[in-house]
């Protein structure tokens, strides 16, 4: 019988818990199923007045199993090595269905269908696999002892009671589908995010800004169109974290980032470009602009008081801007580097603009 014919919505729980959570997400999936698979079977077992020992093991498999293979999960020292087992006894009972409905023809294939899928839904590896020597077992035993003959056909009755477990279980199978995909796809995004995003600034990562660096140079060589680098530098940093300790050097770097955030234009972009060294990027403005925009970033961080205790934070500022000297990222951010470098050997707490080519 199929086991769980609605699969579950995914979820985002440690993986140890989701494994020993399998037997309650299967139980009503499992119940469901299994029922409409005994509907089926019943409509067979009223046209050929069955005996009622055939009707007892209907009932028995079809809606006494799955509270029985509940428990069985439930109370055992490995709760998803149990249901694994109870997910290949699904298909044994399934198979020792098809010769208790003289192999009619519908019910049959819908039954070892929809139980073979389940095990592919489960994600549990080569479970499918796994289950066939149990279906096809099932079915032989059935075989042995019932020695059915063959009654292929279906009438409408076994046609009508046939056709809701596999409308019920192609629909959940495909909300199942959808609700997985849109978990991915919610997953990809973040993980995505994370990507661009510096988790501890909340600026952009160094790689996607300078990714958005390389797309300015395609449009400077494409278009003219100007567009400079600021890279911002606090001053003996490494002080700061000798004589007050990192958490004194992390305030200091999210004080700084958000003093940048503050201070950059709309159309600009910034990130951390390692340690306590930041990166702007300012596109569509003059270097006299973007000197502007550095002043008030100098400014800013002056202005910034982490404690009573805790030193005043300053900051070194290069510029660099895009011309014909430069002709690809490492030309441009060499450029900016030899910026900062000489506003630091002019005594810190200043901006330089590097010198065109």
């Amino acid at each position: 019988m199929p086991a769980h014919s609605f699969p579950q919505r995914a979820a985002l729980p440690a993986p140890e818990n989701r494994r020993e959570r399998t037997y309650r997400r299967i139980y009503p999936m499992r119940v469901l199923g299994m029922g409409l698979g005994g509907l089926a079977v019943a409509s067979v077992l009223f046209e050929q007045r069955a005996p009622w020992p055939l009707w007892a093991w209907m009932l028995a498999s079809c809606f006494a199993w799955p509270h029985l293979a509940f428990l069985l999960a439930r109370h055992a020292g490995d709760p998803y090595a149990a249901e694994k087992r109870n997910l290949v006894l699904d298909s044994a009972i399934a198979g020792m269905s098809i010769p208790l409905m003289h192999f009619c023809l519908l019910p049959s294939a819908i039954l070892a269908t929809v139980t073979t899928f389940d095990k592919l839904s489960t994600g549990m590896r080569r479970l499918w696999l796994q289950s066939l020597p149990f279906l096809f077992g099932g079915m032989l035993l059935g075989t042995l002892i019932l020695r059915p003959q063959p009654q292929l056909e279906s009438s409408l009755l076994v046609v009508a009671c046939s056709l809701p477990l596999l409308v019920v279980h192609t629909l959940s199978t495909g909300l199942g589908s959808y609700h997985l995909l849109r978990t991915i796809a919610r997953q990809n995004h973040l993980l995505e995010q994370m990507r661009r995003t510096d988790a501890q600034t909340g600026l952009l990562s160094r790689e996607h800004l300078l990714e958005h660096a390389e797309a300015a140079l395609r449009g400077y060589a494409r278009d003219a169109w100007p567009a400079c680098l600021v890279m911002i530098d606090i001053d003996h940093f490494k002080s700061i974290n000798d004589n007050h300790g990192h958490g004194a050097g992390d305030e200091a770097i999210a004080a700084v980032a958000q003093a940048i955030r503050g201070c950059i234009r709309a159309a600009d972009v910034a990130g951390r470009y390692g340690g306590d060294e930041f990166l702007a990027l300012c596109l569509g403005a003059p270097p006299q602009e973007v000197e502007g925009i550095a002043q008030r970033i100098r400014e800013a961080v002056l202005g910034i008081r982490l404690g009573p205790a805790q030193p005043r934070l300053s900051c070194s500022i290069g510029i660099a801007a895009l011309g014909p000297g430069i002709s690809d990222l490492r030309a441009w951010l060499g450029a900016v580097d030899q910026a900062l470098y000489r506003a630091k050997a002019e005594g810190r707490n200043r901006v330089a603009r590097s010198e065109p080519a």
